[in-house]
């Protein structure tokens, strides 16, 4: 292998699913401000909405992520209320 082919800020880093909550420890240079503690040692941490561990295609279940169509329902249950 070549040496120093990779950026200085490769690190270990872990991937945070928040649909299965499962986590994934991959090399990344992408920044992150949160950490987390895995097994003792300290990673910088970040929140994706989908992984394999949640797509449909990998799991085989129909599930679909409505983030904004969630407010709007909101929205409208508290006007009715008032």
């Amino acid at each position: 292998m070549k040496k120093d082919i990779h950026p200085k800020t490769y690190r270990p880093v872990v991937f945070e699913d928040i649909s299965s909550h499962t986590q994934f420890i991959i090399g990344s240079t992408i920044d992150s401000d949160d950490t987390v503690s895995v097994s003792g040692t300290e990673y910088p941490k970040v929140i994706v909405e989908i992984s394999s561990q949640s797509h449909p295609f990998y799991t085989g279940n129909d599930r679909v992520l409505d983030k904004t169509g969630r407010v709007e329902r909101f929205k409208q249950r508290a006007s009715q209320r008032t």
